[in-house]
């Protein structure tokens, strides 16, 4: 099945907003700092293991519907809309950052379904449905984490 346009150019944007996230999340986890070291530590590192295997399903649905996924790093940043931080920042911000890009991710991946649906490609906008449920899991946990945090805890 041959994916048109829309589908493709959502997918490959995607696509590249997931590399620049998976890639902020391992910064993210090697240099977090202070008394949530450990959780977040072991959270970041079961965000970015997560993120790469979504970076391989959208990248292998690019190749299912007869397109090529991007693949060098320059062509990544050129489309991603996810930014890359240089800074390190402390924990709660890497948090705060973090929900914000899954937010977004979140929003572009509604758009890729709705580009899937009207070009009638029920399996892209099946995975975008299952990385969107995951998305919505760690949106949860990680706002959960971060009201626990200002409480004190």
């Amino acid at each position: 099945m041959a994916a048109n346009g829309a589908v493709l150019d959502g997918l490959n944007g995607l696509l590249a907003d997931a590399t620049v996230f998976y890639q902020k999340l391992r910064h993210y986890h090697w240099n977090v700092e202070g008394r949530k070291f450990f959780e977040l530590h072991t959270k970041f590192e079961e965000l970015y293991t997560g993120w790469a295997e979504f970076i391989d399903q959208i990248a292998e649905r690019i190749l299912m519907v007869q397109g090529v996924p991007l693949h060098t790093l320059k062509s990544m940043l050129d489309h991603a809309r996810i930014d890359e931080d240089e800074s390190i920042p402390p924990a709660h911000t890497m948090v705060d950052r973090i929900i914000d890009d899954l937010e977004a991710l979140h929003g572009f991946g509604g758009e890729v379904v709705q580009a899937a649906e009207d070009a009638g490609d029920r399996g892209t906008a099946n995975l975008m449905d299952d990385l969107r449920d995951a998305m919505e899991k760690d949106l949860w946990m990680l706002r959960s984490w971060k009201a626990e945090a200002e409480r004190g805890g």
